[in-house]
This record gives C-alpha cells, sequence and structure tokens, in this order.
C-alpha cells in the first residue's frame, strides 16, 4: 500500500517568467494531493502573488540564505517540518544545495539532484519548453502518468483566480464610454538590454493604437520610468504605472487588458497567463521554444530586436485586438 503523503514542500525560487511558468506545475501538485499541507519555499519577491494563489498552506521567503548560520536555520527547519516529499521545481545549483545539506536522510525528492529518491532522468531536458520539462519531471514522480510532454502540448498556468482578489479598476479615467487599454511593458532585466525592443519603436506603437482607439497603459520597474516618458512623448496621454504595480497589480491589469505587448520578461509572464492576448517579443538572446510564455499569445523574433518593424507588430496587434467599436 502506498505511504499517505501528508506534507510536501514545493522549492521555486526565481526568476518571475521562470515562477509563472511553474504555477502549472504547482497546480498539478496541488491536485495530485488535494488534502495534503503544502509548503512553498521561495524568496520575497513573490510572496504576496503565492499567498494569494490556491495552492500553497504556507509561504516561507527564506529560499536563497545567506551565511553558515541562515544556512543551518534553514536546514533546521526543513528537517523539523519532516516533509514527506519535496518537489523541487528550481532545479539548480540552489536548490540541489537545499537537497545535500539534508543528507544523509533527505525527504523524498523530485527533482535532479544527484541521488534522489524521484530523479528527473530524461536526458533531454534541457531542450524542452519549461512547461513540458516540468510536466515530465511530474510524470516521472508518479503523478501525472498521461503529462502533455510533446512539444507545445502542456497548458499554460492558470491566474483565472486573480480576478477574485479585487474589485474591478481602470488603469485609465475614461469618458462616459471608456476606452479599452493596451498594457505596455517595455522593460527588462538591466543587463540584458539586448532583449529589449527600442522605447521609440513602443512609442510609435503607442500612437498607432491609441488612434485606433485603445488608451495605452506603461507596466515596469521604477528604473523603467524613462521609457514610459519616451512613450509619451508619442502618446501623451499614456499612463505610467512604472515603479506603481505590484505583481498581484500587474496579473490583475493584465486580466482585463484588451492587449499586452512586450518585451520576454517576467510582467509580460504573468499578464500573459491571466488569458490576455499578448505579443511578446523575442531576441536572438532567448528561445521561445524553451521559455515563451502559452496561452492566446502572439510570439514575434527578431535576431536584433531594433531590426524588428513597428508595422509587423502594429500587424499582430490588429489581428489580436480588433480596434474597438465607436459608438
Amino acid at each position: 500500500m502506498a505511504r499517505e503523503i501528508k506534507k510536501i514542500l514545493v522549492i521555486k525560487l526565481s526568476a518571475l517568467g521562470d515562477f509563472v511558468l511553474a504555477l502549472a506545475a504547482m497546480k498539478k501538485i496541488r491536485e495530485a494531493h488535494p488534502k495534503a499541507r503544502i509548503t512553498l519555499l521561495t524568496t520575497p519577491p513573490f510572496e504576496e502573488l503565492a499567498r494569494s494563489c490556491l495552492y500553497f498552506n504556507e509561504v516561507e521567503t527564506d529560499g536563497r540564505p545567506e551565511g553558515f548560520s541562515a544556512w543551518m536555520a534553514l536546514r533546521g527547519r526543513i528537517k523539523r517540518a519532516r516533509y514527506d516529499r519535496v518537489y523541487d521545481l528550481q532545479t539548480s545549483a540552489q536548490s540541489g544545495r537545499i537537497f545535500h545539506m539534508l543528507r544523509p536522510f533527505p525527504p523524498e525528492w523530485s527533482g535532479i539532484a544527484v541521488g534522489c529518491a524521484l530523479p528527473h532522468r530524461n536526458r533531454d531536458r534541457n531542450d524542452m519548453h519549461t512547461l513540458e520539462r516540468q510536466a515530465d519531471q511530474l510524470k516521472y514522480a508518479g503523478i501525472w502518468p498521461d503529462a502533455p510532454v510533446e512539444p507545445g502540448s502542456a497548458p499554460p498556468p492558470d491566474l483565472s483566480w486573480i480576478l477574485r482578489k479585487a474589485p474591478a479598476e481602470r488603469p485609465v479615467a475614461g469618458a462616459i464610454q471608456p476606452r479599452p487599454y493596451v498594457i505596455f511593458i517595455p522593460g527588462g532585466s538591466a543587463h540584458r538590454l539586448e532583449k529589449r525592443w527600442p522605447g521609440e519603436s513602443f512609442g510609435e506603437l503607442g500612437k498607432i493604437l491609441y488612434d485606433r482607439g485603445f488608451d495605452i497603459v506603461v507596466v515596469g520597474g521604477p528604473q523603467e520610468s524613462a521609457l514610459a516618458r519616451l512613450i509619451q512623448r508619442y502618446v501623451g496621454k499614456a499612463r505610467d504605472l512604472t515603479g506603481r504595480t505590484d505583481f498581484a497589480r500587474v496579473a490583475l491589469l493584465g486580466a482585463r487588458a484588451a492587449l499586452v505587448v512586450g518585451n520576454d520578461t517576467g510582467p509580460l509572464h504573468l499578464a500573459a497567463a491571466t488569458g490576455a492576448p499578448t505579443i511578446v517579443l523575442f531576441s536572438k538572446a532567448s528561445d521561445p521554444n524553451l521559455s515563451a510564455p502559452r496561452g492566446h499569445v502572439a510570439v514575434l523574433s527578431s535576431d536584433n530586436l531594433a531590426d524588428l518593424p513597428v508595422a509587423t507588430v502594429a500587424q499582430a496587434a490588429n489581428a489580436l485586438a480588433p480596434a474597438p467599436v465607436r459608438p
């Protein structure tokens, strides 16, 4: 008779786009263990989003301890919790270190750590999209026997629950008949500038979409406010929300948007996971076959994003979000 699994630890530390994609596997873990007490080990930026979803009973945020005493505190807490199983969705050197510090008697562990009880042995795992790779990991762990592992077959994460967490809001004040809005996510990692479409291109696209009847809302971190101001030179009424949205609000805004356009960056993945029609822009710096969001998504790629014409993105926008009917 199979041992009942009552206490589970799920590990997912970063980054935002990867965390959002992992929500699909997290949902499957909850479905496979409906009565278990499930704890997520993560890092502080993801705490609020994780606490608002339905998959975890507890959220702990010290998954990247610094210094010997912090590591020993994490080790002691995990040992005292006596987890029946750990699902390592990070599968990195960091999460592998957590496994090895729990030896010689670690919990039953799903992942790639050497010596773990439920190893993901697929030698092609690093060439799989995150969604298929994690589905395959759960197949090896025995909880998803019919896991969709063919390229493009795994379902996207479902953030529909986010809409139940807050009242309706509009980011742009409109007239009596409010205009639908398009979210721009023009930023990204500060050390990966090659993954960004030029701000001027976002501005030109914004002017086209505004003239077609859409309001423009710019989302990003405070360091991207200059990009928002640049876009406002083209669309004076574009609303700058850079530095003013947490992850939960980005999801809420995305869920109600007519369209989302942005670079391959975490907030874009978050908005796409709500089901929003989404255009994601990829340079040669990353491979959409491994990490593109899924759902109502158009992927546009160019080796150098500076060479991606505004007209091409505008055409995709027209296909995903036809111009609103004006009264």
